[in-house]
């Protein structure tokens, strides 16, 4: 069988390139040639960009068989995300790639700016010895204000609170008491704005945050405070900061990012108060090494249809980690639904029930489906096709999700009609400090056991003998038991065994089990 192909765009790490030569056939191309990029789309399964290269519909289109979309860094203004979700693609990131090097950029340019680093250095190369004149201040009691108190300005935070620095933060999004554990104030941006010294902007670029540091938050500045931008161009208004430090009105900048790049001609350059970088954030050997190595890892997750933690349109945004151990849980339950059912459903329901059901848990119904469809469909089954392949097969999915789980911390079930009208309901638990997966329910039989690789489950009228000649044949077929639980309801009513064993047992063993103890049904489910 051929390698998938995965087509590099951009320059890409040493290290990136050989994790993905080890799974893959590795091509590249100039992404940003559109001549050569649509072309070098046509038979590839995945595509890795940096920013240069634009992923839009025609590109889409022009890659029937591509699986995966991967930015080697963090933003993604230069992908379709809509597009390619349309197109059953799954794009990714390096969402935590460059936060290092981002907020050390930013207090690189906070301190170059309290101390007039820029100008003192071209000065003094120009043979002008001024330290009068590039006089700074510390930042030592100083107030900085955070815009943004997400993963980088966390980092941010946790760095000045060594310069001795007083702390607050305007995040709508951020608790309080979350971030009073950090030494940090969280305050409306309009307090934010009055009492800085310091204002360091760390937002993402959307709607709500564009111009946010505009015309009138720069009137309610102190004069001597140093604005910062090291997040994302146009979040501060550069027109608004221009005539704000043209009128005297703010004390000097630090911008790495312009509202429109590569950027090399600005009003904001004629001020000596104002240093800037040309988008040196993620420019460093550890980002760059760090964003290679997160997307190719990405890449194969994705081209073996495993759940990508830096997807952005599995669910819409990062998985809590509390959801995090419930998506195998809730694979393998999705397996041994379709084994038990022993076809597809015309109606699924995934439910959630628990602490868990606080969270977005949209990605724990895509881990069932992908679950459900694996092992009866050609096609490999991902977190962003199981939908589809549900839509295409006429199968109603609903999520349900409540708080309220009397007998367990957390609860994932999958629960189906068939088009028979029967129904199948199978769920699962984690438990202890381990997060041990448990099977702790099968249509209506109550349980607890380990799941393991090689499970079956016998339904049959009970009655005295039946475990003996269960284990017998099992013995005699070399199948050792791991596990063995009976369930009934009712005392010489309907009875289920739930074996686990360590190897699969074999279907002219399963079928005498079958024949000997008058079974109603029996299944067998490998969960390797």
């Amino acid at each position: 069988m051929p390698k998938p192909a995965v087509l590099v765009a951009e320059e890409l790490s040493p290290a990136g390139i050989a994790l993905l030569e080890e799974d893959f056939e590795v091509r590249s191309t100039d992404g940003a040639d559109r001549s050569r990029l649509l072309p070098a789309l046509a038979d590839v399964d995945a595509l890795i960009v940096r920013s240069a290269t634009r992923v839009d519909a025609e590109a889409l289109a022009a890659a029937p068989k591509l699986k995966v979309v991967a930015r080697a860094g963090v933003g993604l203004d230069n992908v379709d995300v809509e597009a390619a979700t349309k197109a059953g693609v799954l794009v990714v990131n390096a969402p935590t790639s460059n936060i290092i090097s981002a907020a050390e950029q930013a207090i690189n340019l906070l301190l170059a700016s309290a101390r007039n680093t820029a100008p003192a250095h071209q000065a003094l190369v120009n043979g002008e010895w001024k330290r009068s004149k590039y006089t700074g201040v510390e930042l030592y009691d100083k107030t900085v204000g955070i815009v943004g108190l997400g993963r980088i300005g966390v980092l941010v935070a946790q760095r000045l609170s060594a310069f001795g620095a007083r702390l607050i933060a305007y995040d709508p999004f951020v608790q309080p008491a979350r971030a009073a554990q950090m030494g940090v104030e969280v305050v409306g941006l309009d307090e934010l704005l009055e009492r800085s010294d310091f204002i360091t902007v760390h937002l993402p670029k959307n709607k709500d945050t564009l111009g946010l540091i505009g015309e009138e938050a720069l009137r309610r500045v102190k004069p001597t405070v140093r604005v910062i931008n090291a997040a994302r161009g146009g979040i501060v208004d550069e027109a608004a900061l221009y005539r704000a430090l043209k009128e005297g009105r703010v004390a000097g900048a630090g911008i790495d990012v312009f509202a429109k790049e590569p950027c090399t001609d600005s009003p904001l350059f004629e001020f000596e108060n104002v240093v800037v970088a040309p988008h040196l954030g993620a420019s460093t050997h550890e980002a760059q090494e760090k964003a290679g190595t997160q997307v190719a890892r990405s890449v194969k997750l994705a081209l073996s249809g495993e759940f990508v933690p830096d997807a952005v349109n599995v669910q819409g945004g990062a998985v809590a980690e509390d959801v995090k151990p419930g998506l195998p849980l809730a694979e393998k339950l999705g397996r041994i639904f379709t084994a038990v059912a022993g076809g597809i459903a015309s109606r699924i329901d995934v439910e959630v029930r628990g602490e868990i059901a606080a969270h977005d848990v949209k990605v724990v119904e895509l881990a069932a489906l992908k679950g459900v469809f694996g092992g009866v469909v050609e096609e490999a089954v991902t977190y962003v096709n199981a939908p589809l392949l549900a839509k295409e097969r006429g199968v109603e999915v609903n999520l349900v999700t409540s708080d309220d789980s009397s007998d367990w911390r957390n609860v994932i079930a999958v629960r189906g009609i068939l088009a028979d009208g029967q129904r199948v309901s199978v769920s699962g638990t984690l438990t202890g400090p381990r997060q041990s997966e448990k099977l702790v329910e099968l249509n209506g039989y109550g349980m607890e056991i380990a799941l393991s690789e090689h499970m079956a489950f016998l339904s049959y009228e009970d009655r005295p003998g039946i475990v003996g000649i269960v284990g017998a044949l099992l013995g005699d077929a070399g199948v050792n038991i791991a596990g063995m639980q009976v369930s009934r309801d009712a005392e010489g009513g309907k009875a289920l065994i739930t074996l686990t064993v360590d190897s699969a047992i074999p279907a002219e063993t399963l079928e005498a089990i079958s024949t000997e103890i008058r079974a109603e049904s029996t299944r067998q489910v490998d969960l390797v």
